[in-house]
């Protein structure tokens, strides 16, 4: 049972972070999969408290990549330099050989730089040169974006969001917790004495616990039919990918567990699939025109797929 440890971990966040369960609940799930978040909200709602407290929490080490439109590659995964007193080249590690990294505003940044991510993403690994260096676990990227801001603004590229385990929002706080924020950080901010309840080998031992929570087939085969319906559906042209359908199918793992039982239901689908499927989905120019969302087609094909019930 994992659920002990995550409970730790979810009570040390919430020293810092008022609210938002079901956030802290995502992130910890994002990294029981080994995954990558995508947070798109408006400036200000703590998105990178949010992963300062995740990293002090788990005692990760943690890099905060501010994207700019000059931030090249290089600052990213890092350079080999020539070091003139040893007369040899030298690696300098970049930011993204950390075990947190926060890519604050990654579509302002070019394609090219956003690229970079790709392969430390999927391999969890960087190549510089001809030299390629395996990233330490465990290992997550958190990419914040703003939705109201399109200036200076770059897309990113359907490849890039494939790789993004889930999108979430954090969203404004409700009255009592506005009010909770500001007693809480009226002295002083509660991240600087905020300790690690857990360490790295912990983690992935949690990792390797979260695979083995039982799916029956029947779950496993609506896992299957959501997807596919995605692919299927009138007002897509791209539906899920299979790595989308995995995605689905080891958070649901992980959300079980960390609920504290050992097999997944029909209901852990449902509740996960938009955070994980809506990302993934590219609706036609008709369906936007009428102004329905890759949202409302995820919650659509949810209603529509048949639940698998215990048979008596």
């Amino acid at each position: 049972m994992i659920e002990p440890n995550i409970a730790l971990v979810r009570q040390n966040i919430q020293r810092v972070i008022v609210g938002k369960e079901e956030v802290i609940d995502l992130c910890l799930i994002a990294i029981l999969c080994e995954g990558h978040i995508l947070m798109e909200d408006v400036p200000g709602t703590g998105k990178t408290t949010l992963a300062k407290a995740i990293a002090r929490s788990l005692d990760c080490s943690f890099h905060r990549i501010q994207f700019t439109p000059d931030l090249l590659p290089s600052d990213v995964t890092g350079i080999s330099f020539f070091n003139q007193k040893e007369q040899e080249f030298e690696f300098r590690p970049g930011p993204v050989l950390s075990q947190i990294v926060l890519a604050d505003e990654i579509n302002r940044a070019t394609p090219r730089t956003q690229s970079s991510l790709l392969e430390a993403m999927q391999e969890r690994q960087v190549t510089v040169d001809v030299e390629t260096m395996a990233l330490p676990r465990p290992f997550l990227v958190i990419a914040t974006q703003n939705p109201i801001e399109l200036e200076g603004t770059f897309p990113l590229p359907e490849a890039q969001i494939d790789r993004f385990l889930m999108k979430i929002a954090i969203g404004y706080p409700s009255n009592e917790d506005e009010n909770a924020i500001l007693l809480r950080f009226q002295q002083g901010d509660p991240l600087d004495a905020l300790q690690p309840v857990t360490g790295t080998k912990e983690i992935i031992a949690m990792q390797e616990k979260v695979r083995q929570t039982r799916v029956e087939a029947s779950v496993r085969q609506y896992v299957v039919d959501i997807a596919r319906a995605t692919r299927e559906h009138e007002d897509v042209n791209v539906g899920v990918s299979p790595r989308g359908t995995m995605a689905l199918f080891h958070t649901c793992q992980a959300l079980a567990a960390i609920r504290g039982r050992q097999y997944v239901i029909p209901d852990d689908v449902k509740y996960l699939a938009p955070f994980v499927l809506t990302h993934r989905i590219i609706v036609n120019p008709k369906t936007r025109l009428r102004g329905r969302t890759q949202a409302d087609v995820i919650t659509d094909i949810v209603d529509t797929i048949s639940v698998p019930v215990e048979s008596i």
